[in-house]
């Protein structure tokens, strides 16, 4: 992704070039892994609506959210099956465990649900940026087609969290957390070794 496409999505540091490399030829690794992150982003949606369910805007907005991240689960199970490949077991997640772990503790009730979109925005804006680059790289076609249309719908994703922050909060208290988180992620992909086998 180029430096206008990373400042788009508010990424401050863009995907190591050997993650792409490795991630192609570890289709059925990256694959599998894709398949959980879509199941993670509708579980998470889920529980964002049953822990907030007396603000309706953000029921409104995540409630289709759920129903297209599993649309998108069963696209990438449909591909896998179609391969020949396996679900397997579920794996960790070790970028989105570090960014949980830099969660604040001792913020106001009312500022956790910031800190919960922002983590949300910054997982869809890092995974648009990843499906960006499967896209443009990857040797078959059809794979790149498919994950250009993730792509597209992870960017719109990253909208709506962001969004739905300047619905609950001032634009300058949004800015200055996601300010924030951007740094914070930064900091955890320096932590992180390029992975082909994974999609963060």
């Amino acid at each position: 992704m180029s430096t206008s496409e990373n400042t788009i999505l508010g990424l401050k540091m863009p995907t190591d070039p050997r993650w792409t490399d490795l991630a192609s030829i570890s289709l059925e690794e990256i694959l599998t892994d894709h398949a959980f992150c879509e199941q993670k982003a509708a579980t998470q949606c889920i529980t964002l609506v049953q822990r907030y369910p007396h603000l309706p805007e953000l029921v409104s907005a995540l409630s289709p959210i759920v129903t297209e991240e599993w649309g998108h689960f069963r696209m990438v199970w449909a591909e896998m099956k179609k391969r020949g490949y396996s679900l397997g077991k579920q794996r960790k997640d070790e970028y989105v465990n570090l960014l949980l772990a830099n969660e604040p503790k001792n913020v106001p009730g009312d500022d956790k649900l910031l800190h919960k979109l922002m983590i949300c925005a910054l997982i869809e804006a890092r995974s648009c940026e990843r499906f960006r680059l499967l896209s443009e790289n990857l040797e078959e076609e059809a794979l790149r087609n498919f994950y250009y249309k993730f792509m597209v719908s992870e960017a719109g994703h990253y909208r709506l969290f962001i969004d739905l922050a300047d619905t609950y909060y001032p634009a300058p208290k949004v800015r200055a957390a996601w300010q924030q988180w951007l740094e914070i992620e930064t900091h955890v992909l320096q932590l992180l070794q390029p992975r082909g086998d994974r999609m963060h």
